[in-house]
Order: C-alpha cells, then sequence, then structure tokens
C-alpha cells in the first residue's frame, strides 16, 4: 500500500518522538547541575571554552591534550587574556587569579573520571572523534554529558560511537553537541544539536550550563552543516568563487558585504580567520552528506589549502598576517 507524503511525514515525526521519550526515561539521562566541566582539546576553541566556563560558570576544569607543549600555549594564551581583562577593568585581579585556578591541565583522558560534563573540542577528524568519545564513555560517569564542539560531523554518528550495542542507550542518550562559536570568549551564540539517541534530560542541562556561561544557546536538528555553517559556509565559499571568476577583488567582496550589510567582517576575511582547512572540511561534508551541487567546494578554496594557505594561523590566506 502506498503512503502519501504527509503520512510518511507523521509516521517520521512520531518514531523521533517516541525514540526521544525512550531514552529521556533514561536515569543516565538527568544530570541536574555540572559541578565539575572536562575540555578536551587545548587549541583555540578548547582553551576558549575551558576558560569562560572557568570565569563565568565558576566550575573546575580540567583541560586534557595529549601534548604538554599545546597545553602550555594554550594556558599562556589564558593568561595573556585574563591579563587583558583586568588592564580594561572588566575583572579584578582576584577575579582573573580564581579563574585560572580552576583551570588544571592534564594529558590522560582518566582524569575526566569525576566530571560531570564533558566538551570535546579537537579537530574535525571523524575517527579522532569516535575514538576519543568511546574512551569518554568508559572513562566518565555515567550520569556525564558528552559533549562535542563539531562544526559539521553529524551526532547521531558520534553517539553510535559509545556503545557497541545500538539498543543501549546508556551512554549514547547523553551525547549532545555545544557547537561554541569563534572566539568563544567573544560570541554570545552556541548551537545545541541532537542526536537521534539523544535524551530530553541531556539537552536540557545543556541549555541550562551554556547559558550559566553566559551564552545565548539556539538548538538545532541533526542536519549536515546544522544552522550555523549551513548558512555561512555556503555564502564564505560563493564568495571565493567571485573572486576566482573576476567578479571582484578580494578588497571589493569583502568591503561591499560589510559597507552594504553591517557585517563586522567580509567572508574572505572571515574564512582566513576560521582556518581555510576547516571551510573546505565542512563544505565537503555539506556536499557528501546532501549529494547536492550547491555546496560543491570551490576551486580555488581547495588549490589554497593544497598550498597550505590556510589563513591567519599560517601567516598567509586570502590576505597576509
Amino acid at each position: 500500500m502506498a503512503v502519501s507524503p504527509i503520512s510518511r511525514h507523521a509516521i517520521r515525526a512520531v518514531t523521533k518522538r517516541q525514540c526521544r521519550a525512550f531514552s529521556s526515561t533514561l536515569p543516565s539521562a538527568a544530570a541536574a547541575e555540572v559541578r565539575r566541566l572536562g575540555v578536551v582539546g587545548s587549541g583555540q576553541m578548547g582553551l576558549g571554552i575551558a576558560l569562560v566556563a572557568a570565569q563565568k560558570a565558576s566550575v573546575p576544569v580540567r583541560l586534557i591534550d595529549s601534548s604538554q607543549a599545546s597545553l602550555d600555549k594554550g594556558l599562556r594564551f589564558a593568561d595573556k587574556l585574563l591579563e587583558k581583562d583586568v588592564g580594561k577593568q572588566r575583572i579584578s585581579k582576584e577575579d582573573a587569579a580564581a579563574a585560572r585556578e580552576r583551570l588544571v591541565p592534564s594529558t590522560s583522558l582518566e582524569d575526566l573520571s569525576d566530571v560531570d560534563f564533558v566538551i570535546e573540542a579537537v579537530p574535525e577528524l571523524p575517527d579522532l572523534k569516535s575514538k576519543i568519545f568511546s574512551q569518554l564513555a568508559q572513562i566518565c560517569p555515567s550520569h556525564a554529558i558528552l559533549a562535542t564542539n563539531t562544526s559539521s560531523i553529524s551526532i547521531t554518528k558520534i553517539a553510535a560511537s559509545t556503545t557497541k550495542d545500538p539498543t543501549d542507550l546508556s551512554a549514547s542518550s547523553r551525547v549532545i553537541s555545544t557547537h561554541f562559536m569563534n572566539p568563544v570568549p567573544v560570541q554570545k551564540g552556541v548551537e545545541i544539536i541532537t542526536g537521534l539517541q539523544t535524551s530530553q534530560g541531556t539537552v536540557d542541562t545543556a541549555i541550562a550550563f551554556c547559558k550559566k556561561m553566559g551564552k545565548i544557546p539556539s538548538t538545532s536538528a541533526d542536519s549536515p552543516g546544522f544552522l550555523a555553517n549551513r548558512i555561512l559556509m555556503p555564502y564564505i565559499n560563493e564568495a571565493v568563487i567571485c573572486l576566482e571568476t573576476g567578479i571582484g577583488a578580494k578588497e571589493d567582496i569583502d568591503n561591499i558585504m560589510k559597507n552594504g550589510t553591517n557585517v563586522p567582517m567580509g567572508p574572505l576575511q572571515l574564512a582566513d580567520f576560521i582556518g581555510l582547512d576547516t571551510c573546505l572540511a565542512i563544505m565537503r561534508v555539506l556536499y557528501e552528506d546532501t549529494s547536492d551541487s550547491k555546496y560543491r567546494p570551490a576551486v580555488l578554496l581547495k588549490k589554497m589549502v593544497d598550498a597550505g594557505w590556510l589563513g591567519k594561523k599560517s601567516g598567509k590566506g586570502f590576505y597576509e598576517y
């Protein structure tokens, strides 16, 4: 018997509600308060998340990275940011010292055995994230929320890596995305993205904790690119196409968007700050997961990544730094 489009839509909606209702009944889904936070990855995003949590939410943060050198670099950056805030009289010396003291570095994931919430902020490599979440499911307490800062990878797929039994939702129901915007200490927005397995208790806890960090959450379904990058990356990609096809010079492309739409930064400069390799990776996910040609990465974007011109972090992108 044929099923009408409306009926198919209704079936999908009911099925998703049933999955969500079932997972929300699990005891592990209700972590009422976050007293200890773990952050995996001490790069720009991880350090920013850890510092804001220590400063705004006033919780102790265990900052994890496999590289001691990366941890040292991240903490030096934290010192610089706190010193800047003190200099501009945004916070007192005492508050800065207290926030800094809450940041505890470690090179071992095992040190996350007592956290209530952990946020992974490592590079956008699916296999790496799956490996980390498989370990976190074993190491972290049964009530701990397992969050990812991914900007493009499926939350449902990441959640599936926490168990070998798809019907066992004790770990996967606690997986969610808290996608912070860069730079974390400045940008207020954060995307809360749910996987198919994510429980309502996990969603509520994530939203409450992000608000405690002084952020403004927006929720998104687990769809390629979610909300922010589904809108932002094609915009940047089209700007690159305008440059490569000679429609305008880089300065003209950025200036017309800044002066014509009142955005603080033009698309090409913004791409440099995000990282051209990150932009390319997200465009590839959008293109591969949707099979829609409108998400095909610009040829120039691929060439610049091949050249190692990744933007601000490499000293050269569309502009020199």
